[in-house]
């Protein structure tokens, strides 16, 4: 939400103080609050996905798509350091080139992906939902719970959400406490020999793919296990030490690379490719065939709700308050602004943003209600690796900008090579099976285009102003 909503004490004999964050994170609470970040949706959903382009080698594609957000998370960790405030992607491309209708479509892209992200865990709710109560309910039925889902994730954020550090610590063991269970059950699979090894070096694609298509489609879907990183950079406004960032979030990127590569390998070992593949509760399906005799699998399907209710929640809380923003900065209507009397929360943007990922929920499952999941996972990553494209191309812009203090500094050569994974990753050969993820996405960018354009002419001919960000620090 825009800071200027913030207030700072006034009174007889109280002093005027600047409006900023305070500084309560450490490394150990900030490394968790990275780690839970990027846990989520991906990993619960997709696995069997990605394994199912690759087969027994779904490992790789986790590798490959580690390594691309790394060569990204480098350059935000340079961004964020040489401009240490809670902004993001938006900023850095306005302070690079200045163009604000730029500027403007890389912040509604951030926007959308927070929608087709949340739409994801939604989906993956429902299917747990029915896995968990043990229902017979398929395609339109966990479409409708997934739309009541969403519903109920509207008026909670109509009624306010104060997030807490330590609530997103407690999320956090429990995301990363079911990723563990899937883990230790794989290597109890292992060593019982109920579970084959051998599969995981075992490369088949689908339709007799080339390998090279196959890697680089699952590379592309497994990129939405990775993203999250770059939402951290929002708290380093809250962070006692800035200077440790960098650190902490490598180590934190690495404590996920490696969790993502082990359950990679236990849920190839221990479920037939087909079998995983075509379920949209994978994990699931890893915890009954690893430890059949144990009641694991009935308390599974819940901790997954509960991991992916929370990606879902903030999701649709950043996009809702990134729409607001933006109307704030008058770069759209100032309809999106309008909050309710008393809880102060932006009610439009929060029943636009939610319209939305009804309507996609709704398309996807009616146009391809095999591939939910993934066509609205793949339109994430679609999404996000088109605007990390631009924030490499962005270090290197500002890099003839130098700054007073000191700061991180990325290898020279990584932000070339971001420019390139994430451009290439965009391409159409990483999604020849899924093309309606472009269509998606240009949906969403399109829906944005209009408002801005309307925008644009309301504010030239009733107010006689320019439309451009004012302050765009202030958009988160």
């Amino acid at each position: 939400m825009s800071h200027s909503e913030n207030s700072t004490k006034t009174g007889p004999g109280a002093e005027q103080q600047p409006e900023t964050l305070k500084r309560v994170m450490g490394p150990k609470l900030l490394l968790l609050f990275i780690v839970g970040d990027i846990l989520g949706t991906g990993v619960y959903a997709l696995t069997g996905k990605v394994a199912g382009q690759v087969g027994g080698a779904g490992w790789a594609p986790v590798i490959l798509a580690f390594a691309v957000a790394l060569i990204t998370a480098f350059s935000y960790m340079e961004l964020v350091t040489k401009y240490p405030t809670a902004a993001g992607a938006a900023l850095y491309t306005h302070k690079a080139f200045g163009v604000h209708f730029i500027t403007f479509l890389v912040a509604f892209a951030v926007l959308s992906s927070g929608i087709t992200s949340a739409s994801t865990a939604s989906n993956v709710f429902a299917a747990n939902m029915v896995a968990g109560f043990g229902w017979d309910i398929s395609g339109t039925g966990i479409m409708w719970i997934a739309l009541g889902f969403l519903a109920v994730i509207a008026a909670i954020n109509l009624r306010g959400v104060g997030e807490s550090v330590w609530f997103n610590v407690v999320l956090t063991l429990i995301e990363l406490s079911g990723l563990l269970l899937v883990i230790l059950v794989g290597f109890f699979a292992l060593g019982s020999g109920s579970a084959d090894f051998s599969r995981v070096m075992i490369f088949e694609t689908a339709d007799d793919k080339g390998v090279f298509l196959a890697i680089t489609g699952a590379t592309s879907l497994a990129f939405f296990s990775m993203v999250g990183f770059e939402d951290s950079v929002n708290m380093v406004e809250e962070t006692k030490d800035p200077r440790v960032f960098p650190k902490i979030m490598l180590t934190g990127l690495s404590i996920t690379g490696v969790i993502y590569v082990l359950v990679s390998l236990v849920a190839v070992a221990a479920v037939p490719i087909g079998k995983l593949s075509e379920s949209e509760t994978p994990l699931l399906e890893v915890v009954r065939a690893g430890a059949p005799g144990l009641p694991i699998d009935l308390i599974f399907p819940f901790m997954t709700m509960f991991a992916v209710a929370n990606s879902a929640l903030i999701n649709m809380l950043m996009a809702s308050r990134l729409l607001y923003g933006m109307s704030k900065q008058n770069v759209l209507p100032p309809v999106f602004a309008k909050v309710l009397p008393g809880r102060r929360s932006p009610w439009v943007s929060i029943v636009f943003t939610t319209i939305i990922a009804f309507g996609l929920i709704i398309a996807v499952t009616t146009l391809l209600p095999e591939t939910v999941t993934a066509s609205l996972g793949g339109t994430t990553s679609l999404l996000l690796l088109a605007v990390f494209a631009v924030v490499n191309v962005a270090v290197l812009v500002l890099r003839k900008k130098p700054v007073e203090h000191e700061h991180f500094k990325a290898p020279k050569f990584l932000p070339w090579l971001g420019v390139f994974t994430c451009a290439f990753l965009v391409g159409p050969w990483a999604r020849l099976d899924d093309l309606i993820q472009y269509q998606i996405a240009v949906a969403l960018i399109g829906i944005g285009v209009v408002l801005w354009a309307a925008t644009w002419l309301w504010n030239r001919s009733v107010k006689g102003a320019s439309t451009k960000f004012r302050n765009p620090e202030e958009l988160t």
